[in-house]
């Protein structure tokens, strides 16, 4: 998993509420286990017509918010089903923070075990930097002095975990974690072997 440290650049702007799992990634595109792939089917039908064809009244089909890595959203992203393909859909599109004033639990999870960085702020922050996507400006995300702040300088400071920000900014997932316990599981299983020598 790439590490999250730093993140600069022009956020796109979509102002809904109650965006869920399906809206992000519909059902037809659950059947790879491929994590890579998904961005262009990201927001399927809001980003294409009936025949395949891309809209152009979608903020991501608009440059330059076809290659934002920033996401400023409406409460409650995320919700629906627990498709772990939503932040894959996000992450291969090319998104590394998604900024909200809530998100689903099981999503909001999934994004930090993908190398998303979902910041969860008040509204009155979320507006204002709203109004600075829609405007093109750029915005920086710290995670390490956990603040963003935008062209004029305006800092906003979010929470977050300390374990999760950790995870990010060594680029670990769970399997990542696991490896780096890989020697004390080592000397754990010849201890066994020795006991119980009869275990294969």
């Amino acid at each position: 998993m790439d590490k999250f440290i730093t993140l600069s650049g022009i956020a796109a702007p979509l102002p809904m509420i109650n965006v869920d799992t399906d809206m992000i990634i519909p059902k037809q595109f659950l059947k790879t286990i491929k994590r890579s792939g998904l961005g262009k089917n990201l927001f399927y039908e809001l980003r294409y017509d009936l025949q395949g064809n891309i809209k152009n009244d979608f903020v991501l089909n608009w440059d330059p918010y076809k290659s934002a890595k920033i996401l400023v959203t409406g409460e409650n992203f995320g919700c629906g089903s627990s498709r772990e393909h939503a932040p894959w859909s996000l992450l291969d599109f090319g998104f590394r923070s998604i900024i909200a004033p809530s998100f689903a639990d099981i999503f909001y999870n999934n994004c930090f075990k993908n190398g998303i960085l979902p910041i969860r702020l008040d509204q009155s922050d979320v507006d204002h930097l709203m109004k600075e996507a829609e405007n093109k400006k750029t915005l920086t995300i710290n995670l390490e002095e956990q603040s963003i702040v935008d062209e004029s300088g305006k800092s906003i400071d979010f929470e977050i975990e300390e374990f999760k920000k950790k995870c990010l900014i060594e680029g670990l997932d769970d399997i990542g974690l696991t490896l780096k316990k890989s020697e004390a599981i080592g000397v754990y299983e010849e201890r066994i072997q020795e006991k119980f020598p009869w275990i294969v």
